[in-house]
Order: structure tokens, then C-alpha cells, then sequence
């Protein structure tokens, strides 16, 4: 199973737009995948002690866990993934383990595209991720009236899905894949 996490908590995010593509494209490809989308499921903020066990972060564990790749769509604030993003790998932790992990990014303008590189370098250095290289930047130009009009973008999004799936194909073969 491909796990697509959509984090922003905008009602009308680009970054979820991004995501919802990664599940067309896969559903095209009849390939398994399930969405955490944080809106329709709010996670406490990591305190690193009672939050463990508050409403819907063993759900988010349990999918984390089982998945065999993981899409992150996330808005870019300040620089860098927002806080929901990195919340969510706090709190669900080890379950994120040798992970395969894309990244689909959404931004207000184009000096922001390194911006996933301080939750790459955290995911590969403490949980040993494969970081797909290839990650999708778009800006606002991309999106008009609640669609991605860019068509760049979405063949980024088409190709970061299939590079992703080629990967964690390649390292969990389908007969040992928890997911398949």
C-alpha cells in the first residue's frame, strides 16, 4: 500500500491538490494506496509523552507502518515543510523506518525549492528513508480555482509516482511487500 499524507490545514490547499493528483495517477495505475489527510484527521501537537496515545495517532502509526512508500504533499512556510508535516513525524516516529518517501510541495514562489531538505535529511539520517530525488515544487501560478492547471506539474506529479513506485518496487519485492 502507497500511503499519500496530505498535511495542510488550509480548507483550500494547494498542497492537497497535489496529493489528491498522486491518488489519481495511482488509482490509474490500480495500485493501493490510502489517504491521511489532516484535515479530516486533526493529530495532537507531539509532546513527546501523553500525546502517544490521544485519538488518531495509532490509526496514523498503523498506516505509516504498512505502507511500503509514502507521498508527503505539503505546503512550504517560512522556508520549510509546515509544522503539521514535521507534527506527524514526531508523533508517529519509528513507524517510518526504511521508508521509500516523495515529496509534492506547494509554495508561494520559487525560492523556496530546497525547502524539503531539512525533513529529507531527518527522514534519511533518523528513521533510514530512500528519499525519491525527484519531488514536486509548484507555485501559484500553477493552480487556478481549485485545480492544478500547470501541466508541468502534473506530469512532475506523474513521474513522481511512478519514479517512487520503481524504487519501492525495487527494494521490496512484491512476494516479501508487507502491502501488497
Amino acid at each position: 500500500m502507497i500511503l499519500v499524507i496530505s498535511s495542510s490545514l488550509h480548507p483550500n490547499s494547494r498542497s492537497r491538490l497535489l496529493a489528491f493528483a498522486a491518488c489519481e495517477r495511482l488509482k490509474k495505475m490500480d495500485r493501493p494506496f490510502e489517504l491521511l489527510d489532516l484535515v479530516e484527521r486533526p493529530l495532537p501537537f507531539c509532546d513527546g509523552h501523553s500525546a502517544y496515545g490521544q485519538p488518531g495517532v495509532a490509526e496514523a502509526i498503523d498506516q505509516v507502518q504498512r505502507a511500503s512508500a509514502v507521498l508527503l504533499a505539503s505546503p512550504v512556510y517560512n522556508f520549510d515543510v509546515n509544522a503539521a508535516a514535521k507534527n506527524l513525524v514526531e508523533l508517529t516516529g519509528r513507524a517510518w523506518n526504511d521508508k521509500v518517501v516523495g515529496m509534492l510541495l506547494a509554495a508561494g514562489g520559487r525560492g523556496s525549492y530546497m525547502s524539503a531538505m531539512g525533513l529529507a535529511n531527518s527522514l534519511m539520517l533518523d528513521f533510514r528513508c530512500l528519499v525519491v530525488p525527484r519531488f514536486v515544487y509548484a507555485v501559484g501560478d500553477a493552480f487556478d480555482d481549485g485545480q492544478i492547471t500547470d501541466e508541468t506539474a502534473l506530469v512532475r506529479v506523474d513521474q513522481l509516482v511512478e519514479e517512487t513506485l520503481r524504487i519501492s518496487d525495487a527494494v521490496r519485492p512484491a512476494d516479501t511487500n508487507p502491502a501488497s
